[in-house]
């Protein structure tokens, strides 16, 4: 290395010294040149130094508050958003090749359309004031509260859930109804059938209502308890799914002239199980998300807290599955076991909150068995052909995981020796949500049936959805 090298590399280590020296003065002078402002007095002329005011913070920590709010309630609305491609992949993974297309197109189109519907008119229904349903406020949002919480953001965290219940009914009436139509019951669900037992509960309604004197504190000494939706959200899609199907008609070929169920193959697990996965992570944001804050330290252990309830309940039904299905047909079954974790997830999503470790690998175990006995039940009992096992793991497991509740809870639970109130209130809620989500589905799908038809003809059934109803083919 020649002298002038040398000379130069030397130099610029000296200038890096000199200017790391001076970076302590210079933030200090810039501190104090940010906090002062130097003006001329137009009577003495004299230099006069003026302490100038902080313009660009908060002005509260309340704004703070309201802010990490916002981002962790917006944060989860996105993780139940990706929940929606989530059910796509399991619904057309578990049915067969022809109707692909037709499977995704619906799960495409009950977002937006549930996304425009609630907005329009299922918000006000559900948050509204009023007793039965709330007063409807078309596209108008200033009528929310939302204690600091923006009312656009608390519109879309609500419009995840919403879509979630609709799509739950296009598995179990897969490969069978015309698309028109199930365009026009979606339209139902979203706007009323949804937001009116939305608002019995997260609404404020008869069922969640906690003043003094209120008629459900008066019976049960406490209030139905839902924190994230396994009757509000997933039950009554569950229902709704389960008339649909029975209304619908089983798949050409699903029973023999014996009557005996056949099985018909989806053309995919690999395409269910990633759908699983996907649901599996969404619902890190469905339930812990319900929690609607992030700021203090008690958000943050009931965050934390949901967290490892939802995933070991989800962990102990997919186990359960597995095992009862080894033992039941000889082979440990991936279709049950996938079911198997959708089902601890469900049953868990009532009362992750309140419900310990153990409770939660409790109600995991119950729904996960509960939901191979249910599929049995419904397809060869019933003679209902539900192709995804929707029925069963949103509708029954929904159901038992609410009532769960009211058995491991760990403050006013019956195991806990909190008497059973919250279990009367848990299945009081349960049973009437229920009822309504499967009276209306029936009114709707009965209406439909009868005016337009809401089955395809058996030729476009055999032949595939995919190109009578949309024109192509998901596989080419």
């Amino acid at each position: 290395m020649d002298i002038y090298k040398k000379y130069r590399i030397s130099t610029l280590c000296l200038i890096g010294i000199l200017l790391l020296s001076l970076c302590p003065a210079t933030s200090l002078y810039a501190q104090e040149a940010a906090s002062e402002v130097v003006e001329v007095s137009p009577i003495t002329g004299e230099v006069e130094n003026v302490i100038a005011e902080t313009v660009d913070t908060p002005s509260t920590i309340g704004d703070l508050v309201n802010g990490l709010n916002t981002v962790w309630m917006l944060l989860a609305a996105m993780l139940v958003f990706f929940m929606q491609p989530g059910f796509a992949l399991v619904e057309a993974g578990f049915t067969r090749v022809k109707s692909t297309a037709n499977i995704m197109m619906k799960n495409l189109v009950d977002f937006m359309f549930g996304s425009l519907f609630y907005w329009f008119i299922g918000f006000g229904f559900m948050f509204g004031v009023g007793n039965f349903i709330g007063a409807p406020h078309f596209f108008e949002l200033d009528f929310f509260d939302g204690d600091g919480l923006p009312a656009e953001g608390f519109l879309v965290f609500q419009t995840v859930f919403c879509a979630t219940a609709a799509t739950i009914v296009s598995g179990a009436m897969a490969e069978r109804t015309k698309f028109s139509m199930y365009l026009v019951y979606t339209l139902f669900i979203t706007a009323i059938i949804y937001p009116v037992s939305g608002h019995w509960t997260w609404g404020g309604g008869w069922l969640m209502n906690d003043a003094e004197g209120s008629w459900i504190t008066e019976a049960f000494g406490t209030t139905f308890h839902d924190f994230a939706g396994s009757t509000i959200v997933h039950s009554v899609g569950g229902w709704i799914a389960l008339v649909g199907a029975a209304i619908l008609g089983p798949r050409i070929g699903k029973y023999g002239k014996d009557g005996k169920s056949r099985a018909i193959p989806g053309h995919n697990l690999t395409i269910a199980a990633l759908g699983v996965f996907i649901l599996w992570f969404g619902w890190f944001g469905f339930n812990p998300g319900s929690q609607l804050a992030a700021a203090s330290a008690e958000d943050q252990w009931m965050i934390a807290h949901c967290f490892l309830t939802t995933n070991l309940a989800a962990c102990a039904g997919g186990f359960s599955a597995l095992v009862l299905s080894w033992i039941r047909y000889g082979k440990p079954s991936l279709s049950f076991s996938l079911n198997g974790v959708l089902a601890g997830l469900v049953g868990i999503t009532a009362g992750c909150d309140l419900v310990s470790g153990g409770g939660a690998v409790c109600i995991g175990i119950i729904c996960g068995v509960l939901m191979i006995f249910s599929v049995d039940f419904i397809d060869k009992v019933l003679k209902i052909d539900d192709p995804v096992g929707a029925s069963s793991v949103h509708g029954v497991c929904g159901f038992m995981g609410t009532i769960l509740v009211g058995l491991f809870a760990t403050e006013e639970g019956l195991f806990y020796g909190g008497g059973w109130g919250l279990l009367g209130a848990q299945v009081l809620g349960a049973v009437v949500i229920g009822c309504w989500a499967a009276g209306m589905g029936f009114i709707i799908f009965k209406t439909i049936d009868s005016i337009f038809g809401l089955r395809v003809p058996a030729r476009i059934e055999e032949e595939g959805l995919d190109i009578y109803e949309h024109g192509e083919s998901a596989y080419n």
